[in-house]
């Protein structure tokens, strides 16, 4: 683990690296049935487990290898592992809270061969994992009864176990970076935070990556043109609220696309002391909740990014697809990282 630590700090600070586009995206590619979904163990099943896309890394492990190896080929850095719902709270919708572990040990598995598959065919392009930890479908800030707005579906300590446990399924698989992600409300965030910290203390993983720890990803979302997160913070407070952990980057994902992304990753450019991360939507969805945007207008809106020298990490979210990561690698290769203040950079990962 150390030394591919050591070879993403060593890859980040000579350039921009790609993370891969939407998993979601590429799995509607495919014609899947309900059988699909289902392993010989869950044939009788009660419920209808369609949709249930991280099952997928069970029960079709060659769709998802499938997936990683074309965003591998389009010049992704670091693909994502299947486990955007892979805790024993989301899959309590399915009555499967018991395989939350299974699955996020055999998507970071899966993710891991792929991964080193690519880097053995060329070194000199590392390729690294990082491991997906979703919001959850539950929030520990906000009240889902509008009659009563004391009422929580979720506690804090709920989510703190429900994220150990996924953290650990990620590590015993191969995680080379664990990725809190799509961070509506922080609370949530600062639950998973806590369960990797105390993961980390129950393994003796060092927090400071420098130190061979395992490093940490954030990437929050920006709801709506409002600029701030569903739990009400700007970008300057999120930030502020998990800055306290020795973070390898910070950054922005979902809900916009990249042009409406920038006001609020230029907050992060200046103010951050990680590297700053964006992983925007294919575009704002139509009618239909479709993606429209191309992959060439997609680039050309994140090239002001590029230009501007606000980006360390640049991939896509929904509707982005292995097209989309291949423009913007191209476009990332004739663009120079985001400088971080050496001092800053020093004080973070010490």
């Amino acid at each position: 683990m150390q030394n591919r630590t050591e070879s993403l700090l060593q890859q980040l600070s000579q350039r921009i690296l790609i993370l891969d586009g939407a998993m979601g995206t590429m799995i509607q590619r495919y014609t899947l049935t309900e059988e699909d979904f289902r392993t010989p163990d869950l044939a009788n099943h009660p419920k209808s487990l369609k949709g249930n896309n991280d099952l997928l890394s069970l029960s079709r492990p060659d769709i998802i290898k499938d997936i990683h190896a074309k965003y591998f080929q389009a010049g992704a850095d670091i693909i994502e592992t299947n486990t955007f719902s892979a805790t024993t709270i989301a899959q309590a919708d399915y009555d499967l809270s018991h395989l939350a572990y299974s699955i996020n040990y055999e998507s970071a598995k899966l993710a891991r061969q792929v991964a080193a598959t690519f880097t053995e065919k060329n070194p000199e392009k590392p390729r690294f994992v990082a491991g997906a930890i979703g919001p959850t479908n539950r929030t520990a800030s906000l009240s889902p009864d509008v009659n009563d707005p004391g009422y929580r579906a979720i506690t804090f300590d709920q989510l703190v176990e429900a994220y150990a446990e996924q953290v650990r399924g990620l590590l015993d698989g191969g995680a080379d970076i664990l990725l809190v992600e799509t961070i509506f409300d922080t609370l949530n965030a600062k639950a998973a935070l806590y369960a990797i910290q105390d993961v980390y203390e129950e393994r003796n993983i060092p927090l400071q990556p420098h130190e061979g720890g395992v490093p940490i990803m954030i990437s929050g979302t920006i709801t709506d043109a409002s600029g701030r997160t569903l739990s009400g913070q700007t970008t300057e407070a999120f930030l502020i609220s998990i800055s306290h952990v020795p973070l390898l980057s910070v950054g922005l994902n979902c809900a916009l696309g990249a042009k409406e992304l920038r006001p609020y990753l230029k907050v992060l450019a200046q103010k951050a002391p990680f590297y700053v991360s964006a992983y925007p939507n294919a575009g704002l969805p139509n009618e239909f909740g479709q993606y429209d945007q191309d992959a060439n207008e997609m680039a050309e809106q994140v090239r002001d990014f590029l230009k501007e020298g606000m980006l360390n990490i640049i991939g896509g979210c929904c509707g982005t697809t292995p097209e989309h990561i291949s423009a913007l690698a191209g476009l990332a290769s004739i663009y120079q990282p985001r400088k971080l203040n050496q001092e800053e950079l020093e004080e973070t990962l010490d």
